[in-house]
Formats: structure tokens, C-alpha cells, sequence
């Protein structure tokens, strides 16, 4: 568990359920994630996904808590073969919660998790959407670096559109 002035940050629980639900079962969230990040966002979402955190070893899935409920959600990937090096990270808010510096809290907090974690770990990236200026401005704050646009790199509700990539090494960290 990460204790930081806005928010708590700790393993998904059973019973994050209902916020999750809740928090996650918005439009305006589902629209920035990948397609595994379903909308509507129901019950057996939810049981799935929590099952999945659950099983996770490493751990490195947290749930943003937020004046005592699940809020949110941040983790990493860890790759393999030529790129275990590298870990890309990815993150959502309730929209309640938004532009309260939380999610730059939990960015800076985790990134420095994982590189205490993971000592063969050189890298963390992260490819929001284009269109998401506030997920680029949290990366930044964070002290991530725009390495680049990736032109026509992904498909979201039928649309093809450019990623941005941004990405913090160990040193800046």
C-alpha cells in the first residue's frame, strides 16, 4: 500500500466491486482506454477483472482509492524477450475525481514503485490517444517525455488514430 495526500493506492479487493462499477462504467473513461477497458462497464466486467488482480504475481495493478473507495486504477505491464527492460503503464479516474492532481500523485508513486521493484527495469512508457490532452499533461507533470507521435498506430470505436509516446528512464527518475 502507497499512502500519498490524495489518494491511496493499494491491491483491488473483492469488494471494489460496486465503485469500480460505478467509476468505470462511464463513456467519457472508456473512451481513453484500450478495448479491453469494456463499455458499459457491468458486474461481470467487474468479477473479471478483479479475479484477474487478484491472481497477478507480480502485483502491479493498483487501485486508486479515493475518500475510502476504489476510484480508479493503475498498472504496468512488464515485457518479455528483447524488451524486459521495459514496462508500459496505464491508468483511469472516475471523472468525478478529474483534475485534482490525483492521477499525477499516483503516476510519479508507481513509477517509482516499479523501478524499486524491478531493478532490470530501464523503462516505463505509455501511449495515450492523441485526442487525450489531459492524460499527455499527467505524463509530463510526471516527468514522462514526448519521445514521438505514432501516426495511425491504433483503432478506437472504428477510428484509425495517431498514439503519442511518452516514456521516463531510470535516470529521471
Amino acid at each position: 500500500m502507497i499512502t500519498l495526500s490524495s489518494c491511496v493506492l493499494r491491491r483491488w479487493r473483492p469488494e471494489d466491486a460496486e465503485s469500480l462499477i460505478r467509476h468505470a462504467n462511464d463513456r467519457r473513461v472508456s473512451i481513453n482506454m484500450r478495448d479491453a477497458f469494456p463499455y458499459p462497464y457491468g458486474a461481470e466486467d467487474a468479477k473479471r477483472f478483479l479475479a484477474q488482480a487478484a491472481a497477478m504475481r507480480p502485483e502491479t495493478w493498483f487501485a486508486i482509492v479515493v475518500d475510502g473507495e476504489a476510484a480508479g486504477g493503475i498498472g504496468y505491464t512488464l515485457h518479455q524477450d528483447v524488451e524486459r527492460v521495459s514496462a508500459e503503464i496505464g491508468y483511469w479516474l472516475g471523472t468525478a475525481h478529474w483534475g485534482k492532481g490525483i492521477m499525477t500523485d499516483a503516476l510519479r508513486a508507481v513509477t517509482a514503485d516499479a523501478f524499486r521493484e524491478h531493478p532490470e527495469l530501464r523503462r516505463i512508457y505509455a501511449v495515450p490517444f492523441a485526442w487525450n490532452p489531459a492524460s499527455a499533461r499527467v505524463l509530463e507533470k510526471a516527468g514522462y517525455t514526448l519521445e514521438g507521435r505514432m501516426r495511425q498506430s491504433a483503432i478506437k470505436d472504428g477510428k484509425v488514430t495517431d498514439q503519442l509516446l511518452y516514456a521516463i528512464v531510470r535516470e529521471e527518475n
